[in-house]
């Protein structure tokens, strides 16, 4: 990141925890157009997608005085307004498909992802190897490209390839015993 855009996000940052309007809207104007894409990829209802986004800002508007300039601000307003995604289609009971597996991979059963929400697909997530982890959520929840990712985390499109094919196969495993003990549980 060129230090020309550190600086500037640091004053952007540092406005927002003064409560700067001007500084919040500066932020959320530079920040709203990729925040929409990642929307998008959940609804193609625009009403929806912007109220998601709203609620996502005023997140970290109320947040921001926590960022730690630690990793990219960019980042770390997706988490934010990812949870915002997740809090969505949690209230209004519908769960949030976000895998994308291709049709080379053999099938799961549709009733294992039928029972899965947000949470709970993301808790197994966090059961892969770091690496993994990391490209899966890069490419499948922030919607970077792998060269993107390659560039972003220095590893060759490959790389990020085999993580992407790695973190579906163990997702699938994982979301295969999830519906096992569900149903056994239920």
């Amino acid at each position: 990141m060129s230090s020309q855009k550190q600086c500037a996000d640091k004053e952007l940052v540092e406005g927002c925890t003064r409560n700067d309007r001007f500084s919040q809207e500066m932020l959320y104007r530079k920040y709203f157009p990729a925040m929409m894409r990642m929307c998008m990829r959940y609804t193609s209802d625009k009403e929806v997608a912007m109220e998601i986004i709203n609620n996502g800002f005023l997140r970290v508007f109320q947040k921001i005085h926590l960022y730690g300039f630690t990793g990219s601000l960019e980042g770390w307003i997706r988490r934010l307004v990812f949870h915002s995604i997740s809090d969505y289609f949690r209230k209004n009971d519908n769960p949030v498909y976000f895998m994308d597996i291709e049709d080379r991979d053999a099938p799961t059963r549709e009733n294992a992802l039928n029972k899965l929400y947000l949470e709970d697909i993301l808790s197994l997530v966090d059961h892969l190897p770091d690496a993994t982890r990391e490209v899966f959520w890069l490419y499948a929840v922030e919607g970077y490209t792998h060269v993107e990712i390659s560039d972003k985390i220095q590893i060759s499109v490959g790389t990020s390839k085999w993580h992407l094919s790695m973190a579906r196969q163990k997702l699938k495993q994982l979301i295969q015993t999830y519906y096992n003990n569900a149903n056994y549980a239920g």
